[in-house]
């Protein structure tokens, strides 16, 4: 992330805007390692403060003024910071911590029109993907590699806390050498499992239906809406369905064009030398009727999603 002179972090999911405000005082440390930082919580401003956390230094280094809960302003903060935004300060990085809602709105609208400003989405991951991606990308950013079963096994077992998967996944890193593997995985969180919607899917398209099923009602026992594992089983055979209709080519050309990561389009080639293509048919239709049924079309939700999952599962050469 580059220094701007205001960076608006908007969005619930904390361990996002950590890495954002880490990824800034980095940048700005790189420009100006006396850059000198504060932090203040909106919700206790008083009139005036702003204008001298962001006055000039006396020695002419930069400074970082970092406000929390912007979300739960005052109104002494929201009128002194719309002034403050219409002529920023040139040495001062000023950064707003949104959590979401309304209250304080007109304070991110005038800080997205500033010239020059940054915002960093720090919305919460709510697609099992979506959170796979993010390990992977936090492999990178250790400098170190992962098998993709192994990612998306770490999801399955703290996938709900972002934090806590970072955390585990840096001690991971801290712990072994080479490739993070499945069974590096499994060996330091195997006794922890959520329920997950790609894992159903997963054990489905391989034809393992007896533990397909038992995953399926694992999720059911343990909170997770049918409709999120209807959705992975839905999201699994689409994949399946474009990569077999686009024949060969290379997988990057062919990610480029389906918009589908490189290694997803080369599992699902190696899924579809297995699989029946009228076997497949029937599981898109099967979906069908569960994602019908799990939003209220009568018939008994997970009755419909278990038969999605062995007709999927049926899909299978034997």
């Amino acid at each position: 992330m580059g220094v701007a002179p205001v960076v608006a972090l908007t969005g619930s999911e904390e361990h996002l805007a950590v890495l954002g405000l880490q990824s800034l005082t980095a940048a700005l440390h790189a420009l100006d390692p006396a850059a000198e930082r504060t932090d203040v919580a909106a919700a206790d401003y008083q009139a005036g403060q702003l204008a001298t956390w962001t006055s000039p230094s006396l020695f002419g280094e930069r400074s970082l003024v970092v406000v929390d809960g912007v979300d739960a302003a005052t109104e002494a903060f929201v009128e002194d910071v719309l002034g403050y935004l219409q002529e920023p300060a040139p040495d001062v990085v000023l950064v707003l911590r949104h959590r979401g809602g309304n209250r304080a709105k007109k304070v991110l609208d005038a800080a997205r029109a500033c010239p020059g400003s940054l915002e960093v989405a720090c919305q919460p991951l709510k697609r099992d993907q979506d959170k796979v991606d993010f390990v992977l990308a936090e492999v990178r950013r250790l400098r170190r590699r992962i098998d993709v079963d192994a990612a998306r096994a770490l999801v399955a077992a703290l996938g709900s806390d972002l934090g806590e998967t970072a955390g585990a996944l840096a001690q991971l890193a801290s712990d072994t050498e080479g490739t993070i593997t499945l069974d590096a995985v499994h060996r330091y969180h195997g006794g922890r499992r959520e329920a997950s919607g790609f894992e159903v899917a997963d054990a489905a398209v391989e034809g393992h239906a007896g533990r397909a099923l038992a995953l399926t009602r694992h999720a059911a026992a343990t909170g997770v809406p049918p409709v999120l594992v209807v959705a992975a089983l839905a999201a699994r055979l689409r994949q399946l369905a474009k990569v077999g209709a686009a024949g060969r080519g290379r997988s990057a050309d062919l990610a480029r064009d389906l918009g589908m990561a490189p290694w997803l389009i080369d599992k699902a080639r190696r899924e579809l030398q297995h699989l029946e293509a009228e076997g497949i048919a029937q599981a898109i239709l099967a979906v069908a009727a569960a994602d019908h049924a799990v939003k209220g079309g009568g018939e008994d939700a997970l009755h419909a999603l278990e038969r999605a999952v062995r007709v999927t599962a049926a899909a299978r050469r034997r």
